[in-house]
């Protein structure tokens, strides 16, 4: 499996570099944005891990520009910003995953592994319920034949509850599937799905998303909430 590392920091790309190589992966380093979109673009990585302070093209724009341009590699972010408008800044610019420095290489290569195993799950290419359609290759949604504009977050946040369909799923759950990072708290999860919900969901007669009390969400066609929610 090939990584790409985008590192301004000759010492701290080095050292990811070989960290990933000792643990098996290929790994393939640039310290400016404007390389790793070029390679982004043009040559197929397993993963990215990206900085976010770059010359040339900062890490936000590089992660926004690969998901405009419908390039769906897993991207963790790497910053020594750590305060939760920055983690909201890098997830909402794309990235699927947040990791500030210092950190343990442990930790990078557990969240490495996550992503590739979350990114290699067999995905329909067509998801439909009722009126709503999502294409998972592109990304794209309808409901009722209307084009519906998601962030990420919000995509794989729907992607998650349709693709289990009439299953309930926790808060733990969406954050674990999600967000693939500690410390989200649950109630971020209801702030995503009141989101989704004004988006695609307002009518409470044809509402697809549910709230079932005390635990969670359930994407159905079938109301499974509780009374007064």
């Amino acid at each position: 499996m090939k990584l790409l590392i985008v590192e301004d920091d000759p010492d701290v790309g080095s050292a990811i570099r070989s960290g990933l190589e000792d643990a098996g992966y290929i790994a393939e380093i640039c310290r400016d944005g404007v390389r790793a979109l070029r390679l982004a673009l043009s040559i197929h990585f397993t993963a990215i891990v990206l900085d976010v302070t770059l010359p040339g093209l900062d890490g936000l724009s590089v992660c926004r520009q690969l998901r405009q341009a419908r390039i769906h590699v897993p991207i963790i972010m790497l910053t020594a910003r750590d305060s939760v408008q920055d983690r909201v800044a890098g997830l909402d610019s794309g990235a699927d995953d947040y990791l500030c420095k210092p950190f343990e290489y442990s930790e990078l290569l557990a969240r490495i592994r996550a992503l590739v195993r979350r990114d290699k799950t067999i995905k329909l290419p067509r998801l439909q319920i009722q009126d709503l359609v999502i294409e998972t290759g592109t990304r794209r949604v309808w409901r009722a034949g209307k084009p519906i504009a998601l962030t990420p977050r919000e995509y794989a946040l729907l992607e998650a509850l349709a693709a289990r369909e009439g299953q309930t799923m926790t808060r733990e759950a969406i954050i674990d599937r999600v967000w693939l990072s500690e410390g989200v708290m649950s109630n971020m999860v209801d702030v995503y799905v009141r989101s989704l919900r004004r988006k695609m969901d307002s009518n409470p007669a044809s509402r697809l998303i549910h709230s079932v009390y005390g635990i969670g969400y359930v994407l159905s066609a079938s109301s499974n909430e509780a009374p007064g929610r």
